[in-house]
């Protein structure tokens, strides 16, 4: 996204997620935190369920971090159903672009996980930081890794 004739790029971070869970949302919630944090200039952050994210929203943007729950050993229907989307439509333009992502689970995210790196390195996604999976309610270390990893992907894309 271009800001203004003569004053510079302003890069776009996508975050796609799907929240359906209280452990969820907190995590959710610090990487949005650490990705709009003060620190970070020149970057603007658009947020998308994963229902409603749209080839658009994936091509308009320079960067993305994903997150989603583990369901049957596997990321939410809701992720999938967004990589079905796109996968085609945003192969080619968007090779290369940093992302990261975040996973939650009771009690295993080894599917969810596979199956996040599966579909971002057919897409030729660069993975700009180390991915959060928590089992069980995040601990504070936990919630902290999730603001780390907004603040990373986010301050990769800083001029």
């Amino acid at each position: 996204m271009i800001a203004a004739a003569g004053f510079g790029r302003v890069a776009t971070l996508l975050i796609v997620h799907h929240t359906p869970s209280p452990n969820c949302q907190a995590m959710f919630e610090a990487v949005l935190s650490g990705a709009t944090a003060p620190e970070i200039e020149g970057v603007a952050v658009v947020r998308r369920p994963a229902l409603s994210a749209t080839a658009t929203d994936v091509l308009d943007a320079d960067a993305f971090l994903l997150g989603t729950p583990a369901n049957l050993g596997y990321m939410s229907g809701a992720l999938k159903h967004f990589f079905d989307q796109v996968y085609y439509p945003c192969l080619d333009a968007t090779r290369g672009r940093p992302f990261g992502y975040y996973v939650h689970g009771g009690n295993d995210v080894t599917g969810a996980v596979r199956s996040i790196e599966s579909v971002t390195t057919g897409l030729g996604w660069r993975r700009a930081a180390e991915a959060v999976t928590v089992t069980g309610e995040p601990a504070k270390a936990d919630i902290e890794a999730c603001w780390e990893l907004g603040a990373t992907v986010a301050a990769g894309l800083m001029g």
